[in-house]
Formats: C-alpha cells, structure tokens, sequence
C-alpha cells in the first residue's frame, strides 16, 4: 500500500485551514496546518519536509510569494510540491507562482473542497509520472 501524502496547509483563515484539513485527513492525506506564514516558516526551518505544500496567498505579515521566496532563500522544503489555493485569480498572480515554482494554482472561490483535492491529486500524480 502506498504510503499517505504529507500535505502541509498554510492559511490565515482558521475555519477554511480546519475544513481543508479534515477534507485532506478523509482523503488519506497526512495533514499538519499552520495559521499564516510565520508559524509555517517556523515548521520549515524546525526540520518539516512535506511532499505538499498548499498554500494561500493574501496572509498578514507575509504573503504566500514572500513565504516561497524564503524558502527558497533558504534551502527550505527543497523536494516539496507547491500549490497556491487563493482567491486571488489574475493572470499576473498566477504567472507570479508559476515563476516561484509553483506546480499548481486554484483559485478557492471557484473550487469546492472535493474538486480542491482532486486537482491536488492530479497534480502529484502528473509530477510523479515525471
């Protein structure tokens, strides 16, 4: 049996960080969260290797670009796959992830939980096959 995706969800909004969480636990994901960049940043450089992360956009003190920035600045989650899950949706935000490295953008508004996961599937899925 294949062993569970380590998925680490970073948002500043804890209603959506818990539902996301229980919908990616169901989905036999291995689910840690952090509350905004900070608390994630923290988890990075204590030594936390996710296969995923997913990650939003528009949080206080540091957005989810300047989050990617940083870990990369500091060889941080280096194997890591990076999604953005925001409801930001102009091509200028998603060219900027696309620059950074993100392998996928999905804009929440448009997204339920369910297709959220699937699309993060999908994602892995055409990485691994790489």
């Amino acid at each position: 049996m294949e062993s569970k995706k380590k998925i680490f969800i970073i948002d500043d909004d804890s209603f959506l960080l818990d539902m996301y969480s229980l919908k990616f636990h169901q989905s036999n994901f291995d689910v840690t969260t952090a509350l905004g960049s900070e608390p994630a940043l923290e988890k990075f450089r204590q030594g936390y290797v996710p296969d995923v992360v997913l990650m939003d956009i528009v949080m206080p003190v540091m957005d989810g670009f300047e989050l990617i920035e940083k870990l990369k600045e500091e060889n941080l989650a280096q194997n890591a796959i990076f999604i953005i899950l925001s409801n930001r949706g102009q091509p200028s935000d998603i060219a900027r992830g696309e620059a950074l490295g993100a392998a996928g953008y999905i804009v929440k508004a448009s997204s339920t939980p369910s297709e959220v996961i699937d699309k993060v599937n999908t994602i892995i899925n055409n990485i691994s096959k790489k």
